[in-house]
């Protein structure tokens, strides 16, 4: 079964818990503190895979969930750190968040992206032994691991795509320039999944071409399987677009396919396009000439609009070496576009960024370290609540309460909602 979109629940492994320990020996008196740190918890890995090419898996397999690391214990043992978890995925999936966020774009066999990050260990006390603290008794928790309802999209990777209204002759076409063997029949929606090939145009060329399932009017809004499929169209270069030469109103057909694709959610319409009149092998060179002219009134100036019959192969070398042509120019275009592209980084990306904002009957603190160093205290412990205490005066979070005339026993709330901890001043 083709499946192209899924939502999964990814669960990284939690961090080991640090532990209080003192080492306990025969003739030895007050042997120090020995609590070891705990492991690290597993990663989620995605890893593209050319042996796949659905996300059928993932149907009934709807969390993935990775592995704990293991606490720490006394002799200053680090507990064991989880093995990663690997999991493979067709080559052109890509992962979004929760809150629509790319995590991952998998182009490539055997790239690998971490979409799941598990948590970091918690330290054990003899983490903390110095000349001025020779007994400590704090330990830390370890980190959870992140979590998240992940969707999981397969977008095909082809430099070509092949569009038009059912049964317009894209899988002969597809068959007749590629090594593809999709389904062919006389009626309309034959195909029900994309097909992809490679058609070679020689001199060590070849093009990857996917044949995207009959589109109809309103395929956008939901209508027919279009809109399930327009996802992949979304990497390609070039459109082919496909029209029967049979259809009683040609430049009807075509506004039909191009409203649709200027109508997604990517305006799909710019890529360069293709117009294919195809089926001409027993129509007079006038009434495909007619056919020609009708499209380009209503085309833009951009597209390339041409007679070819899939079934004879008349007109195809000519209709490969124009798509080799607009693919290779937005190679270029695309490749320019990334070496020109200058990447932003705002406050908010510092891993010591902060910001204390007073609410109605609290004081709000958030940013990456601190909330991390406040996930891993133990807030029923004295010392580890006065060790929170100590690294927000030294990153100078207390010295702004104190500015915002914070009181006695006001709520400090660390993380959006007290997600990270909650205490009194």
């Amino acid at each position: 079964m083709f499946v192209d979109k899924v939502s999964v629940l990814m669960r990284a492994g939690a961090g080991g818990n640090g532990v209080v320990s003192f080492r306990h020996e025969k003739f030895i008196d007050k042997g120090g503190p020995d609590g070891g740190d705990g492991g690290k918890g597993g990663d989620i890995i995605l890893v593209g895979s050319t042996r796949q090419n659905t996300l059928a898996a993932f149907r009934y397999n709807k969390e993935i969930t990775a592995k704990d690391g293991s606490p720490g214990s006394k002799r200053k043992r680090h507990g064991k750190s989880a093995v990663d978890l690997e999991v493979m995925v067709p080559v052109g999936t890509v992962v979004y968040n929760q809150d629509g966020e790319l995590l991952g774009d998998i182009t490539s066999d055997g790239q690998r992206v971490i979409v799941a990050k598990g948590g970091k260990g918690g330290f054990g006390n003899a983490h903390f032994t110095s000349s001025v603290r020779q007994v400590p008794r704090v330990a830390e928790k370890g980190e959870p691991g992140q979590e998240f309802t992940a969707t999981l999209e397969l977008k095909m990777i082809a430099e070509v795509g092949l569009v038009g209204l059912p049964n317009a002759g894209k899988s002969t076409l597809l068959s007749r320039i590629t090594n593809a063997k999709p389904e062919i029949a006389n009626y309309p929606f034959t195909t029900l999944k994309p097909n992809l090939g490679v058609a070679d145009v020689g001199q060590n060329r070849a093009l990857l071409v996917a044949d995207i399932p009959g589109l109809i009017e309103g395929a956008c809004e939901g209508k027919g399987l279009g809109v399930d499929f327009l996802r992949h169209v979304e990497r390609t270069r070039v459109l082919i677009h496909l029209i029967d030469a049979y259809s009683n109103d040609i430049a009807k057909d075509y506004k039909i396919i191009r409203d649709e694709l200027s109508a997604y959610r990517v305006d799909l319409s710019v890529r360069p396009e293709i117009v294919a009149i195809n089926k001409t092998e027993g129509l007079d060179d006038d009434i495909v000439e007619d056919h020609i002219n009708s499209v380009k009134k209503v085309a833009p100036k951009s597209s390339i609009v041409m007679a070819i019959s899939a079934m004879s192969g008349a007109g195809l070398k000519d209709l490969l070496g124009q798509a080799v042509i607009f693919a290779d120019k937005e190679a270029e275009i695309a490749l320019e576009a990334e070496e020109d592209a200058i990447p932003i980084i705002s406050l908010e990306d510092s891993e010591d960024y902060w910001r204390v904002t007073k609410q109605e009957d609290h004081y709000e603190v958030v940013g990456p370290k601190i909330e991390r160093f406040a996930i891993r205290t133990d807030f029923e412990s004295r010392d580890g609540l006065q060790r929170l205490r100590d690294i927000m005066r030294k990153m100078g979070i207390m010295h702004e309460l104190e500015r915002q005339k914070i009181n006695p026993d006001d709520l400090i709330i660390i993380g959006k909602n007290g997600k990270s901890g909650q205490f009194k001043y």
